[in-house]
């Protein structure tokens, strides 16, 4: 498993529009990727190459509730931009505007030889509720029948492709269904089968996949959704989970093939250990937009090996942009806060520039934004700062501040780890409140009496302290509302 590492999401079929038209996935300028690597970019998840099921744009993606995103994101959007959901897949083959089998095993080629792993998607839950495998394997599919679909024709659906059997469209209990899709039926030994099959052809063409909504599959959410449905067909629970099996037989063929969980409802410390190498950290992003720093310290003295598989994010293709979700002050501090604690960074197309529009999925051209350079300047300084091997290989450490001063709390606003790896650290301190804050703060340093030299790579410049000082009553600092210190010291062997 890759330590620490850096993951850039691709909204594919918008961002390869930059380029010229009609350009493949083989064809894309390297210098995008080169530049990518030059701040330290591990992997790359370019989200919706599949092929997806045109026919279905038109019936589906009009929705009221769609409509007014669209609108609010794209205010000329036109029915031609609307190119339906990535994630109602026909089968896990390219969409021919992208290219074909070639052209994805080139970009897989290309991207590895820069150092670069592939992850693509891996939609268990569903398929497109047009794809041919409706006709080709319609075992796999979670049946219902002719009584549930009188009583809801929303969940259910009947399909002319299997001589008018009913089906269930794909869902999240807590939401209606998905009626671009349809459900897999994951208590049947042939539907869990053929998934790993689907899994095992990945492995040819990238190094790992994101597996959307990964936790519907677990048994027990399964028979929770659809347990009305599973009574009436006679499916029962099997005795092993399906990602314990998967997950094992894809190792054991590709040991080093990475599995990261799109995850919810605090089941990413099951899903971590039944194999998946990163679940999403979506209770840490909600943490850190409420400001709550006492439940972001919790949360971060939590078990080193569910942090160390935890995947940290501000944004992502379903989130709200990190500079209207934070807003400017606290976006920088939110953003070397997750850069420079444990576990996977998340980082989405157009973050590094300020980005503001949420766009959402089904749409396939977005708003001109202007780049915000004061945003590019700080994620280029910063994802520079920790490229380097000490926060990919060193031990993690938190720590705690102590008050400045008897009647002074303000050290509860900070937030502070260090880095050590050989004789080099790194002593990240974030003030993670609205007001100026201080604190003492004592940490590992190298050396008794004397002078240490404190070197802080986010704002450069030089602090010369004593080590007594230190050792006794901590570093006194005092930083501005979300401001931060990444300091270095220690010999240098970045």
């Amino acid at each position: 498993m890759l330590h620490n590492p850096k993951l850039y999401e691709i909204n594919t079929r918008v961002w390869i529009k930059q380029f010229e038209k009609g350009i493949t996935l083989s064809k894309i300028p390297h210098k995008v990727f080169d530049n990518l690597s030059e701040i330290g970019i591990d992997i790359i998840w370019p989200l919706g190459i599949w092929q997806t099921c045109p026919k279905l744009i038109e019936q589906c993606c009009f929705a009221q509730e769609l409509t007014l995103a669209y609108s609010k994101s794209l205010k000329d959007w036109k029915r031609e931009d609307v190119i339906g959901s990535p994630f109602a897949i026909d089968d896990y083959e390219v969409n021919p505007l992208l290219g074909n089998l070639e052209d994805l095993k080139m970009l897989h080629d290309t991207l590895n030889k820069k150092g670069i792993k592939l992850i693509l998607d891996f939609v268990p839950n569903h398929f497109s509720a047009e794809s041919r495998l409706i006709k080709t394997n319609p075992e796999i599919f979670l049946p219902a029948d002719e009584e549930l679909f009188s009583k809801d024709s929303h969940t259910f659906f009947k399909t002319e492709d299997c001589n008018n059997r009913v089906f269930c469209h794909g869902r999240d209990p807590l939401f209606p269904a998905w009626t671009d899709t349809i459900q897999v039926n994951y208590f049947h030994p042939e539907a869990r089968e053929f998934m790993i099959n689907r899994l095992f052809k990945l492995t040819e063409v990238c190094d790992g996949v994101r597996c959307d909504m990964a936790m519907l599959q677990l048994n027990n959410v399964f028979q929770n959704t659809w347990i009305g449905v599973l009574n009436r067909s006679g499916f029962t629970k099997p005795v092993v989970e399906f990602w314990k099996i998967a997950i094992e037989r894809v190792k054991d063929k590709k040991p080093d093939f990475i599995f990261l969980a799109e995850a919810y409802w605090d089941l990413e410390w099951g899903l971590q250990q039944l194999g998946f190498d990163y679940t999403y950290d979506k209770k840490l992003t909600d943490r850190m937009s409420s400001g709550k720093i006492q439940a972001i310290k919790g949360h971060l003295a939590a078990d080193k090996e569910y942090q160390a598989k935890s995947a940290r994010f501000l944004e992502n293709n379903d989130e709200t942009r990190a500079i209207i979700k934070f807003g400017r002050k606290q976006s920088p501090a939110a953003a070397v806060l997750i850069s420079t604690i444990q576990g996977m960074k998340l980082y989405y197309d157009g973050q590094f520039e300020g980005k503001k529009v949420k766009l959402p999925v089904q749409l396939g051209r977005e708003p001109e934004e202007k780049v915000s350079e004061p945003v590019k300047d700080f994620y280029s300084k910063l994802l520079l700062i920790t490229k380097s091997k000490i926060f990919r290989e060193g031990e993690w450490k938190m720590l705690e501040p102590s008050p400045a001063a008897p009647d002074n709390a303000s050290y509860e606003n900070m937030l502070a780890w260090q880095w050590k790896l050989n004789k080099e650290s790194r002593l990240v301190i974030i003030n993670y409140s609205e007001i100026i804050s201080q604190c003492r703060l004592q940490f590992d340093i190298p050396a008794n009496g004397g002078e240490i030299k404190l070197t802080d790579l986010l704002n450069n410049i030089n602090y010369t302290r004593s080590v007594d000082e230190i050792n006794t009553i901590g570093l006194f600092v005092e930083l501005e509302n979300y401001h931060c210190h990444i300091f270095s010291f220690g010999e240098n062997t970045a």
